[in-house]
């Protein structure tokens, strides 16, 4: 059997023939091997290595640019364009271009930022110094010290000469032309401790406290205050103690206009020659009287004219003056709270009280405490009077001329406590204080007209006023009669639940603590009137540093503005319009002689009560 050759044989070794020698054979092989080596080894660097160069001589003239070469270079023609092999890698070359660009246009803006960083320097140069031209700046500035529990709350307290406060105590007799008030300005204002006989109080934290006793309660808590200072540039506001309501109490009947402005024409002419004044003209002043506003609002100089001037005075229109009752058409006058005859020393106090209010069953769905007001004619309060008389669910603590319940203390709270509402009409003006005692017995207050709490008190009440009071306009009893104990029944129990436990939820903010201490974590009534009047203070410097003004601003709306959400500016129609559409008198000032009749009848009140 023949063998297969394992490679082809060359022309040369054919002509010699077939040798069946095994060393001729193995000749063979290496030769062959050899050949193919050689053949292998001239492909590779002879024809391969040819076409590398060519392409690495064209590769080596491409032009490469470099960074210096743009900053330096100028041409003076148009470059020549050189067209370049396309790349085998075009995302390469797309991202180099992009990179390119993207130093470019750095370069660019950092050329101009250079130009423009001088210009915006200057500016913000001129903006602070333009900042620190306004006076107040030190004060807005303390608000930026995290580490200042006090920043952006300091208060700084007129060292006021003595004839505007002290000394008008030493003379407490002279203070009413019927009550003897010293006893009333004992124990830091709120008069003598009360007895808890029928359980009906706490054992401590009870006092007779008289009704216009605000002026020294929130003088005394002043001193309590955590934030005051003696460097006025960095107080948030200016407290003036100043006892107003007491200094007019004494002339009120019996005295000319010259001698019932006096006090308050000094008292001007005092503040106006302090340095404080001159930092915002007075904007930044606020002071408190324990009286309604109309005693301070005297429309002429005729004797017979109710009270005096110093709320239309130039100087005090730009202070803030704290009121137990402010008016609906003017902007210098805020309502705080009538004081109540609880006045805690520390938080348990008042949260003891409250889980008391919660647990108590009220067997009255309504009740009221007053007198009828037969001289006035739009009066309701004999309305209310007959319905409670005739229901059976209605409460009437009836008050009147010589001894009655309705001046014992023990005798009211008794009955707001056992009482789901308590009615709230009118007083001789717009408010009573009747509305805080019932709120404070956790009694839900049903008031018929909005100046007797909704405008007054937006400080200390939420403006959703159907959260915590029911609201009957007054004409819904005086035209159509209108049955209390049936619009009262139809309120479901589970919200006449919700309504309660708001009222009770809002005790700390409508009382005063005792003005010898301070709550712990609680705000009272003095604390939350501070707050507002240092964001009022606030809000009007930076309102300042802006440049922003109110221009469309109408005093005669002042009721409006207070009930407008935070950003708002404009005001316009409102529901409660006819409420407070009173013809203007004289001086600009809506219903003053309604309002000043209103006041002497609140006097002519106070005397029958004592």
């Amino acid at each position: 059997m023949r063998r297969r050759p394992t490679a082809t044989i060359l022309p040369e070794q054919m002509d010699k023939g077939v040798s069946k020698n095994q060393q001729n054979r193995l000749c063979f092989l290496v030769s062959l091997s050899a050949f193919f080596w050689i053949l292998l080894l001239y492909f590779h660097f002879v024809v391969l290595g040819s076409s590398k160069v060519n392409e690495s001589s064209q590769l080596s003239t491409i032009p490469i640019a470099t960074e210096s070469s743009y900053s330096t270079q100028v041409f003076t023609s148009p470059p020549k364009v050189i067209d370049l092999p396309k790349s085998r890698y075009p995302e390469l070359i797309k991202e180099t271009s992009h990179d390119n660009s993207r130093k470019e246009k750095e370069t660019a803006q950092w050329t101009t930022l250079k130009k423009e960083t001088p210009d915006l320097e200057k500016k913000k140069e001129s903006r602070d110094q333009e900042l620190e031209n306004f006076p107040f700046m030190r004060a807005l500035r303390t608000v930026e010290n995290k580490s200042d529990p006090c920043g952006g709350r300091y208060i700084y307290v007129h060292d006021l000469p003595p004839r505007f406060n002290e000394d008008m105590l030493k003379e407490c007799k002279s203070l009413s032309l019927w009550t003897n008030m010293c006893k009333f300005t004992s124990n830091a204002g709120c008069g003598p401790p009360l007895e808890n006989v029928e359980g009906v109080f706490s054992n401590t934290g009870w006092y007779a406290t008289n009704q216009f006793a605000v002026d020294v309660i929130f003088s005394n808590r002043m001193k309590q205050y955590e934030c005051l200072t003696n460097d006025s540039s960095i107080a948030a506001a200016i407290f003036v103690p100043f006892y107003a309501g007491f200094d007019i109490a004494r002339y009120l009947w019996g005295y000319n206009t010259s001698m019932r402005d006096a006090a308050s024409l000094d008292l001007v002419d005092w503040l106006m020659k302090r340095p404080e004044w001159k930092i915002m003209g007075g904007k930044d002043h606020f002071l408190v009287a324990g009286r309604i506003t109309w005693d301070f609002r005297r429309l002429t100089d005729l004797e017979s004219d109710w009270g005096n001037k110093l709320l239309f005075l130039p100087a005090a229109k730009n202070m803030s003056m704290l009121v137990v009752e402010s008016s609906p058409w003017n902007a210098n006058d805020f309502g705080i709270p009538y004081p109540t005859y609880f006045h805690p020393a520390k938080d348990a106090d008042v949260i003891i009280w409250q889980d008391r209010m919660r647990k108590l069953e009220r067997k009255w769905l309504f009740s009221f405490a007053g007198a009828p007001r037969p001289g006035n004619t739009k009066s309701i309060r004999g309305q209310l009077i007959d319905q409670c008389r005739t229901s059976k669910v209605g409460k009437l603590l009836e008050c009147d001329f010589g001894e009655s319940k309705c001046h014992s203390p023990s005798s009211i709270m008794q009955m707001f406590q056992s009482s789901l509402f308590c009615l709230q009409p009118q007083g001789d003006s717009y408010t009573r204080r009747s509305a805080f005692d019932s709120m404070l017995a956790g009694c839900i207050p049903v008031f018929f007209h909005p100046g007797s709490a909704y405008t007054q008190y937006t400080w200390h009440l939420p403006k959703n006023f159907s959260s915590y009071s029911v609201f009957i306009p007054e004409d819904d009893i005086r035209k159509r009669n209108v049955s209390i104990e049936e619009r009262l029944s139809q309120i479901p129990p589970e919200q006449v639940k919700a309504m309660r436990e708001e009222v009770i939820s809002l005790i700390p903010s409508l009382i005063y603590a005792d003005p010898r201490s301070k709550l712990e974590t609680l705000k009272d009534a003095f604390d939350v009137a501070v707050q507002a009047v240092i964001g009022k203070v606030t809000k009007l410097r930076k309102d300042i540093i802006e440049g922003l003004t109110d221009e469309n601003f109408v005093e005669e709306n002042s009721w409006k503005y207070d009930l407008l959400e935070e950003g708002q500016r404009e005001v316009g129609p409102h529901e409660w319009d006819p409420f407070f559409s009173k013809p203007k008198d004289q001086n600009g000032d809506s219903g003053g002689s309604s309002s000043s009749e209103a006041a002497k009848n609140s006097w002519k009140n106070e005397q029958r009560e004592q």
